[in-house]
């Protein structure tokens, strides 16, 4: 490689805000979107219609079917698993690209959506067909599965033993095509009967309320007064801070990450890592539903851009190349956040998020 193309290359990655280089003989390269295929995740969560619609959310999920797993009957009817005598529990198959969210990610949504510790059903659905499992499909997803279950027993979250079993994958079958995005099909009858199941009130008792309603965009005046000219370029003109030189990539305080914009909840500092790049780095957000990726095609390479939900802040991109389990690194930009240390978080009314400290 000549002087004057490594000197573009290294200009090339600071604009790209957190491109790693990687040596390979005499090249260097810049780490593109991983070209990884399709994973697949299988959860018993309650009612499938309730875990479908979270799940159709997030990016990265390209699919999401309703149906049955775990039980001893070859593809059983609706009706028969309904009888509570196949052993089949209702549940979701999510395939996703594991180059945009992880493993990890989706079990920690998991975990969010219904009460763990109940063996008898899920809220008003009572039966062994509403039974909570996570069905790994191989011995990386059990890993991961079985240390979150451990870290939240040690957390002391909920007040009884978690009662959701960890078994292994062997058979899905779809519960059919009218079963299939129900939300989005039957809106009226769906969130009918998910608002009397008591499922909202259980999660906010335990999570905390983390309703991106709460978190507003100020007005382009408002934000030109709050922020500095490094911030609102970053996050309002997708700029980029230098590495090295910046507020947080070297900070190694217990706290939480919000979006200097909105103030919405971003990422914690028991997800930092240091990865050499001079921008702090992450292996995942607190909650995978607010925040948004897209694909961003600018500067002659296809990365993943990452924003706030709330906000529409812009705030890295994301990478596959980061440490075990979620082997991603969310590469932010210092400008884009605020950091709350730890001791701060209720006097700043994330208080509801103290449980990440005790995981």
């Amino acid at each position: 490689m000549n002087l004057l193309s490594a000197i573009c290359l290294f200009g090339f990655a600071l604009l790209n805000g957190c491109a790693r280089e990687i040596a390979e003989g005499n090249t260097t390269r810049l780490i593109p979107i991983s070209d990884s295929g399709l994973d697949t995740a299988t959860f018993a969560g309650g009612c499938y219609w309730c875990m479908d619609d979270v799940y159709e959310k997030l990016d990265g999920v390209k699919e999401v079917i309703s149906g049955f797993s775990g039980g001893h009957v070859k593809d059983p009817s609706y009706e028969l698993v309904s009888t509570g005598t196949t052993g089949a529990r209702e549940a979701v198959q999510v395939i996703y690209d594991p180059a945009i969210i992880s493993y990890s990610e989706l079990v920690d949504v998991y975990w969010r959506q219904f009460d763990p510790t109940d063996d008898g059903g899920s809220f008003y659905d009572r039966g062994s067909q509403y039974r909570s499992a996570i069905f790994f499909h191989d011995n990386t997803q059990k890993a991961i599965a079985d240390r979150s279950k451990i870290n939240l027993e040690e957390a002391k979250i909920f007040d009884r033993p978690i009662a959701t079993e960890i078994v292994p994958y062997a058979a899905f079958y779809s519960a059919g095509e009218d079963q299939q995005q129900f939300c989005q099909r039957n809106p009226v009858r769906y969130y009918s009967y998910h608002d009397a199941s008591g499922r909202d009130e259980y999660i906010k008792g335990i999570w905390g309320d983390m309703k991106m309603e709460h978190y507003k965009k100020p007005t382009t005046a408002e934000l030109k007064k709050k922020l500095t000219n490094l911030q609102y370029d970053v996050t309002q003109n997708n700029g980029t801070e230098r590495p090295f030189a910046n507020e947080y990539w070297d900070n190694h305080r217990d706290g939480i990450y919000v979006d200097i914009v909105s103030g919405e909840p971003l990422f914690s500092s028991r997800d930092k890592f240091e990865s050499g790049t001079g921008w702090p780095s992450f292996t995942k957000p607190i909650d995978a539903r607010f925040i948004v990726k897209k694909i961003d095609s600018s500067l002659g390479m296809e990365r993943i851009e990452v924003r706030s939900k709330a906000g529409d802040s812009h705030l890295g991109h994301l990478f596959d190349d980061g440490p075990a389990p979620t082997h991603l690194r969310y590469c932010m930009n210092s400008a884009s956040l605020r950091f709350i240390p730890k001791e701060d978080i209720v006097k700043e009314g994330y208080g509801y998020l103290e449980w990440i400290f005790k995981t």
